[in-house]
């Protein structure tokens, strides 16, 4: 790898390579099940890595946790480095292992305010009334000092709202018990897909993203998807998640010279799938400004139709392996790809993206000046590091020697709003029950414990006087921004 790029590999014997500093105008990385994709993006990260630059990517079928061992190349990769002029040594990259289940790799968790009613509402598949109903019950917590850490805080909020909805409806309007049931329902069955995982402390920092190691090089971060794409909406909320957080902590850096972290999002349809024009205006949002902030997002899928074209007309480094087109919605997609390539006159796009073999694609990169190159048709380098995936004792030491052991591995669970909600509950069984009154006193003045619904509003209401200074900041797609 020369110093200003990541070699990807060999057209007409020029060699084709990612310009670091042009690595943040994102890219993909397209093409049908076998044809290489997973060899490419493995190339492509490492190449990062070797530069300097921190990745993270989803490992969805386990084979990129490869990366982290010395390659052995067999007879066929040695002769195509030989064909290509090149000499491999063996090596692999600093890798950081991530699971959401805390199975593969380190626990990952965020808060439930962190991910914020817009993303909780996606993951859930709630529909316009139901998310405004989540939305009241984050701001009615927000103002009452109700922390929302875990899914149990969630539904502890969810009920104290249906038991007080009449308090909460005079306010932000009309709040359905029957509604916020619903919502409880579906939490249940996202803790049946292992969503309870996600969200807890310790949250996952940033800064354990993009760490280097001692000789400079940029960790892999691999985040064990191969159980977690069970669960598509669960997956791609995450990776959202965490692409928002990163547009909303990172100072803006301009063109860097290199990416602070490349991002690569594998099986990117799923992000965009049904997904309501609200939340693909904020996807397209953050594609288009996160660059500034020195984040490449690599999308990676198998057809470019799968993308936007809001969002594919960001991504201006493509790499292209090929595509079969049978049937008319095929044929359109493989039209579509072939027309958002610069064209080279020395062949057709569209006959060369069904003829390409494995480990060939089709490449355009941004040059020196931001401009996409002509469209090449490419030799991919073979790798360094193994292809397939660790065992079980290699990802192991691989953990053992980890930045972050021993930092996320204990979930802690502090007073938050389940533990608040019950002890006000437990406190208002234990008060003494209020003295007889004549009953003409009391219908001029009921005698009746105050009932929590109006505890509620009262303390609302006061809290109106104290809000400057006590709003929390939302992000981007909705998140409370973190209490440290």
């Amino acid at each position: 790898m020369a110093d200003d790029g990541v070699l990807i590999g060999i057209a007409d014997q020029h060699l084709q390579r990612l310009r670091l500093d042009r690595a943040n105008r994102h890219g993909l990385v397209a093409g049908a099940t076998g044809t290489g994709k997973t060899v490419t993006l493995q190339v492509l990260a490492q190449g990062l890595s070797d530069a300097g630059v921190p990745v993270f990517a989803a490992d969805v079928k386990g084979d990129l946790s490869g990366i982290s061992q010395p390659g052995q190349p067999g007879e066929k990769m040695q002769a195509r480095a030989d064909a290509m002029g090149l000499t491999l040594q063996p090596a692999g990259a600093p890798v950081a292992f991530w699971d959401l289940f805390g199975e593969q790799g380190h626990p990952v968790r965020t808060t439930v305010s962190e991910m914020g009613p817009l993303l909780i509402a996606r993951m859930l598949e709630l529909n316009d009334v139901q998310e405004g109903v989540l939305t009241v019950v984050f701001r009615a917590a927000d103002e009452e000092g109700l922390l929302l850490l875990d899914l149990k805080d969630l539904q502890a909020a969810l009920t104290y709202a249906a038991e007080n909805a009449k308090a909460l409806g005079a306010r932000y309007g009309n709040v359905s018990p029957a509604t916020v049931a619903t919502i409880q329902r579906k939490l249940l069955m996202l803790e049946d897909q292992g969503g309870a995982n996600l969200f807890g402390e310790p949250a996952l920092q940033l800064s354990d993203l993009m760490r280097t190691d001692g000789s400079g090089r940029g960790y892999v971060n691999l985040l064990a998807a191969d159980r977690l794409i069970a669960a598509p909406r669960l997956y791609a909320t995450f990776l959202l998640w965490l692409l928002s957080e990163l547009f909303e902590e990172l100072p803006e850096v301009g063109d860097p010279e290199k990416p602070r972290l490349a991002f690569f999002f594998d099986e990117a349809h799923l992000l965009f799938r049904d997904a309501p024009k609200a939340l693909l205006e904020k996807v397209e949002q953050v594609v288009r400004l996160i660059r500034s902030k020195g984040v490449g997002v690599y999308f990676v899928t198998q057809n470019p139709a799968d993308i936007p074209e809001t969002v594919l007309g960001q991504l201006g480094n493509r790499v292209q392996h090929a595509l079969r087109a049978y049937t008319p919605v095929e044929q359109r997609g493989l039209r579509a790809a072939a027309g958002s390539f610069r064209t080279n006159p020395a062949f057709d796009t569209a006959e060369a993206i069904q003829a390409l073999g494995v480990g060939e694609a089709l490449v355009s990169v941004l040059d020196e000046k931001g401009a996409p190159t002509m469209v090449a048709r490419t030799l991919v380098r073979p790798p360094v590091s193994r292809l397939g995936p660790v065992t079980p004792a290699e990802r192991a030491a691989v953990m053992a020697q980890s930045p972050v052991r021993g930092l996320y591995d204990q979930l802690r669970d502090r007073e938050s709003a389940y533990e608040m909600l019950q002890a006000k509950t437990a406190a208002t069984a234990a008060a003494p029950a209020p003295a007889e009154k004549p009953a003409r006193a009391a219908r001029e003045k009921p005698s009746e414990l105050q009932s929590m619904g109006e505890a509620f509003a009262k303390s609302m209401l006061r809290s109106v006087g104290s809000q400057i200074g006590r709003e929390i900041m939302r992000g981007l797609l909705g998140g409370v921004r973190r209490r440290r």
